[in-house]
């Protein structure tokens, strides 16, 4: 005979349930970490070839990011299948990060057709801002909050400054937003699976 539950103890359930959410959707800070180095060395790469003036188009080292666009949906592909839980909060943030990547997209453009390219990097760091704030949010992850509060503080830093120093701040709001997080999303990951080992 089964026991009913008291409304006490559906809320402790729901309760597992979000917080068993929250802890799938970090997984092991993965994409943070890849996304984030790979923006930190093309900024950086960009920056330098400026400076040597070793190309014509120094910009072409932003074609990697294609390529992680490509091996990211493999990626995703294979970890989809892997998944057990399927959990709204993976969902919701999935639907976030889609939106930024479209935001990006109509950045990019539109500040083309404008002829306005040099505004790019700071509307960026604006648009980083917005996923990163509210994945934080979401997953109720402080350092990814304050990654987006910094890219939104660098984006209007980056008004005052010289093109070329923009790329540095670029590099910057990266590391702060993606790569710091990503680092401890990996570190929470791996205590919250040795413990789960345990029991």
């Amino acid at each position: 005979m089964t026991e009913k539950l008291t409304p006490l103890d559906s809320l402790q359930i729901i309760e597992e349930m979000i917080n068993k959410a929250k802890n799938n959707f970090a997984e092991n800070g993965f994409l943070y970490l890849l996304w984030g180095w790979v923006i930190f060395v093309c900024a950086i790469v960009h920056f330098i070839l400026i400076k040597i003036n070793f190309l014509v188009h120094p910009e072409s080292v932003w074609a990697l990011t294609w390529l992680t666009i490509i091996f990211q949906i493999f990626y995703l592909s294979k970890n989809k299948n892997k998944e057990k839980v399927k959990n709204y909060t993976d969902d919701i943030v999935g639907f976030i990060w889609m939106s930024f990547g479209i935001c990006m997209g109509l950045t990019a453009f539109i500040l083309a057709k404008a002829d306005c390219c040099f505004l790019l990097y700071s509307l960026f760091m604006m648009l980083y801002g917005i996923p990163t704030f509210l994945a934080g949010a979401v997953m109720q992850f402080k350092p990814l909050k304050i990654g987006g509060i910094c890219c939104w503080v660098l984006s209007i830093v980056s008004t005052f400054i010289s093109f070329q120093n923009v790329l540095l701040l670029f590099a910057l709001a990266v590391v702060i937003a993606w790569i710091i997080p990503g680092y401890l999303l990996r570190k929470k990951y791996l205590l919250e699976n040795i413990n789960d080992a345990r029991i």
